[in-house]
């Protein structure tokens, strides 16, 4: 009964969530346009698809993802797992917490690789590029950025250290990958880093930080707890560009190669 009680109050939220976007949208149709809007039932039940998919994956966040994101930090970071049956009474050293960085860096790349939103993104810029850029390959370089993002954002957390210096010195990366990545690719990089923080991950990476800070003794979930999203949205745009330099400079390589080949096949046929 209590379920579905917050089912019922989570999609009349949805819907005066929803409610607003809707009005601008068929406002601009009607009033603005004024045209009718095309295959106006199909549009009508989609937009009931979407009330419904909102209000069941919100539910899903509050009955799963968020506590199993703060779970799982509670038992990787409890004295008796870190060092067995016997407990330690003290301070921990940053290296204790190994198994929270694989977490976190397993967990970013399989929620990256799993996000709908990239999904999208890597779809249509393989078909606008006439192939160029690979789906599975911007996907993985996404993935992978978010990966090391998340893990160097549990480092933060666990040693305390502020936030600001890693955003500097990642946006200072940033800006000098812009003026030596391939042009084509930078505008996309940048847009890597948003579609990252979307439906998927920002949920798990987000109750992650937040089990940590709780647990890791002499943090405050507050200061430290936040952040995380932050590196989820950094990191992607230094690995997709990274990702683009790395194939232009093979690929230039290649080119080179063949040159070779060819003035040898030359001098050869000369002799």
């Amino acid at each position: 009964m209590e379920l579905i009680k917050e089912l019922l109050s989570l999609f009349l939220e949805t819907i005066l969530d929803v409610l607003p976007i809707a009005a601008i949208i068929f406002g601009f149709q009607f009033l603005v346009i004024r045209k009718p809007i095309p295959h106006l039932k199909r549009v009508l039940i989609g937009l009931l698809y979407v009330l419904v998919g909102i209000t069941l994956f919100l539910l899903g966040l509050e009955q799963a993802l968020f506590p199993l994101g703060r779970l799982m930090a509670q038992q990787l970071t409890d004295p008796a797992f870190i060092h067995g049956a016997e407990s330690v009474v003290g301070a921990f050293d940053w290296r204790d917490y190994f198994w929270v960085y694989l977490f976190a860096f397993a967990i970013g790349m399989s929620t990256t690789i799993a996000e709908p939103s990239l999904i999208a993104v890597a779809i249509k810029a393989e078909e606008v590029s006439g192939g160029t850029i690979g789906t599975w390959g911007l996907r993985i370089a996404v993935a992978l950025g978010v990966a090391i993002g998340i893990a160097l954002g549990t480092y933060r957390i666990v040693t305390g250290t502020p936030l600001h210096y890693y955003i500097m010195v990642g946006y200072v990366i940033v800006i000098v990958q812009t003026f030596f990545a391939p042009k084509l690719i930078v505008p996309l990089a940048y847009d890597s880093g948003g579609v990252t923080t979307s439906t998927v991950t920002v949920p798990l990476v987000a109750a992650l930080g937040l089990g940590l800070a709780e647990t890791v003794p002499g943090r405050s979930p507050l200061i430290d707890g936040f952040g995380l999203i932050a590196f989820a949205s950094l990191f992607p745009i230094i690995s997709v560009m990274a990702y683009a330099q790395i194939s232009e400079f093979r690929s230039k390589r290649e080119k080179k190669k063949r040159r070779r080949e060819e003035l040898r096949n030359s001098d050869r046929d000369r002799r």
